[in-house]
Order: C-alpha cells, then sequence, then structure tokens
C-alpha cells in the first residue's frame, strides 16, 4: 500500500514561560529593543484599557464587553505585521490587532456601548467592523483576497476566528475557496481553549486547529500565541509569501483566556480554578518583560512610568466616550433598508413617541 500524502504540522516558539530562549536561531525581532520596548508598550496599554472597558462595563457605562486579557501577545503581534494596505477582518476582541492599525480606544467603547458609529472607525477604512456573528468574517477576508489577486495588488487579506469558530462551515470555506484560487490570505486561528463554555478538548477531534487548513491546501503552523516573537515570526512568513503570490496560510495561535468569554459569562461556573491559574504563569507580558530585562532594555521604573501614562491615555478615551452625544433612536433603523419593511416602520415610530416623553 502506497501513502498517498503525509503531512506536518510545526510548531513555532521562541521564548519559554519565563522567557528565557528555547531555541537559539531567533529572529532578528528578538534583538531590537527599541521595536520590542514598543511593542510591550502597546500590549501594556491593551491591558490598561481593558481593564478600564470591564469596570465601565461594571458601573453600568458600557453594555456588554467581550475582554482580550491574556491575548496581548497574539493580538499585537498580528496588527503589528500587516501593512497599512492590508486588510484586517476581526471577529469581536481583537483590538490590540486594531489599536495597532490605528483604531481609538473611545471607538471601541462606543461600539460597546450600542453605538454603531464606533464601527466607523479610525484606521484603514477597508478594514472590517467587529463581527459578532461567528465565523462570517472569515469569508468577508476570502472575499477581499480573492480581489486582491483579480487586480494584481500586493495586499493580503487577514481574518481572526477563535478555536470554536474554527468549526463553523464559514471558515472552512473560507479555507476552501483560499486553496482554490491560490489567495493571498492568513487565516488567524486564536485558540483561547474555550468557545464560552465549550472546552478545546470537546471542539474537535483535530489533534491541532492548525491542520484544518491542509484540507484546503493552505500553509499551517501551530504558534505559542503568548510568545510575541513567534507571533511575528509566524505572521511575517505568512505575509511575506500570500504578498509574493504563494498562497494563504492558516495560523493557530494557542493562548489562554484568563477573562471570563464576555461580561455576561461568569467562567466560574465551567472552568477549574488550577487550569487559570496556571495559565497565569503562561501570559504574555511576562515572557516579554523578562527578554527585555535580559537585554538591558527594559525597567521596573520604566513600566512604572509607561503604566501611568497608559493610565491617562485610557482616561483621556474614555472621557471623549462619554462625552459623546448619543445618536437619535432612529439610528437603530435608518441603516437596515432603502425602505423600511412596514412591522419596522411601526417600530421605528413608536420610538420616536417613547423617546419623546422621556
Amino acid at each position: 500500500m502506497r501513502t498517498a500524502a503525509s503531512f506536518e504540522i510545526d510548531y513555532i516558539q521562541y521564548l519559554g514561560e519565563d522567557g528565557r530562549r528555547v531555541r537559539e536561531d531567533l529572529p532578528a525581532l528578538a534583538h531590537d529593543r527599541e521595536a520590542l520596548v514598543a511593542l510591550l508598550k502597546q500590549m501594556l496599554l491593551v491591558r490598561a484599557f481593558d481593564t478600564k472597558a470591564v469596570a465601565l462595563q461594571r458601573t453600568g457605562k458600557l453594555g456588554t464587553y467581550a475582554s482580550c486579557l491574556g491575548h496581548e501577545a497574539t493580538h499585537v503581534g498580528i496588527g503589528s505585521a500587516m501593512r497599512p494596505e492590508d486588510v484586517l477582518a476581526p471577529s469581536y476582541r481583537e483590538y490590540g490587532a486594531q489599536f495597532a492599525r490605528g483604531v481609538l480606544p473611545r471607538e471601541v467603547l462606543l461600539y460597546w456601548g450600542g453605538d454603531e458609529r464606533g464601527n466607523d472607525f479610525s484606521g484603514p477604512a477597508h478594514d472590517y467592523p467587529w463581527c459578532v456573528p461567528i465565523g462570517t468574517q472569515c469569508l468577508h477576508a476570502a472575499g477581499a483576497a480573492l480581489a486582491f489577486k483579480l487586480r494584481g495588488e500586493p495586499r493580503v487579506a487577514v481574518a481572526c476566528v477563535g478555536d470554536g469558530g474554527s468549526s463553523k462551515s464559514d471558515t472552512y470555506a473560507a479555507i476552501n475557496a483560499a486553496g482554490a484560487y491560490g489567495l493571498p490570505f492568513v487565516l488567524c486561528i486564536i485558540n483561547n481553549q474555550w468557545a464560552i463554555s465549550v472546552p478545546r478538548s470537546a471542539q474537535t477531534g483535530a489533534r491541532t486547529l492548525a491542520q484544518k487548513g491542509l484540507a484546503g491546501g493552505l500553509d499551517c503552523a501551530q504558534v505559542d500565541g503568548n510568545d510575541l516573537l513567534a507571533v511575528r515570526a509566524a505572521m511575517d512568513h505568512a505575509l511575506a509569501r500570500a504578498r509574493a503570490g504563494h498562497g494563504g496560510s492558516v495560523l493557530e495561535f494557542v493562548t489562554y483566556r484568563l477573562s471570563d468569554h464576555t461580561t455576561a459569562d461568569d467562567a466560574r461556573r465551567y472552568r477549574p480554578d488550577d487550569e487559570v491559574k496556571a495559565a497565569w504563569t503562561r501570559e504574555p507580558l511576562v515572557r516579554l518583560r523578562a527578554h527585555l530585562a535580559s537585554l538591558g532594555a527594559w525597567s521596573e521604573a520604566e513600566e512604572l512610568a509607561w503604566r501611568a501614562e497608559c493610565q491617562q491615555r485610557i482616561d483621556a478615551e474614555v472621557e471623549a466616550y462619554l462625552a459623546t452625544p448619543l445618536p437619535p433612536v432612529t439610528a437603530m433603523f435608518d441603516h437596515l433598508f432603502e425602505t423600511l419593511p412596514l412591522d419596522l416602520a411601526v417600530q421605528r415610530e413608536d420610538a420616536i413617541d417613547w423617546e419623546a416623553r422621556r
């Protein structure tokens, strides 16, 4: 009996949990102190924003919010690797990637505050808005990648999806299209181990989530998503090969959701405390901070000063969000249809009457 085909999934990691190198062939970025300090600062800013956003929700100043705690290396690594002309199709918690592309924290707050004007965000106007329907953004990115190929543009479409979203038919269809048409497409599966209350072990029988791209003929790798060096190395390679016309990739970033799924969730009901405590020892800030300290490029005093600046920046963004005038109640109706169906037209009039009586 002959073997028709055989495959391997590479695992990419450079820094261990303590920040020490686990291999000698470090990428050039590992020695670029200035670039790494800037990336660590971005990660710290994202964490400060996340903490504040949760506090705003708890005090009734924000709607349901999806925390990104623990995802900082993956998200910042993805966003910082992309070019402005590339396209990002996020799900609903990749704030670090979006901040790297120019989105303002106040715009994220507007969105989670129920104001769709938050989706008219700063940064590249061609990036897609937050996508709450699970997996549909993958098809959007595949469509953009097809347009890039047809136009002969050296641009790449990047989609982010979670471990749960990797099981959706939309995701598989995007993978198949990217492989069949040789598209400049990078699918980032952000495996944070829990699709709300469904653990990775119950999500799929696949040994890795990266291997889901093999059936589509894409280049696939599993990456330590808490190791910024590994995230950037994987993204840099995938983006370069896509831009050069060598096709798409599926990258599985293995990380952990240190928070609840959203502020409407209580993960204590389904996650063991020991698992979460162990995950905190592997979180991304610890290892990048340790690596920079080993280079003599970061100190406790520098971190304290930057944390204070982050707080000032986030406070200013919160003030801008809270000072934004509310949209009229009709805003929820006015951008759905060219001509409203009768039932929605009646609801619109009722809403106007209700607001007038307030």
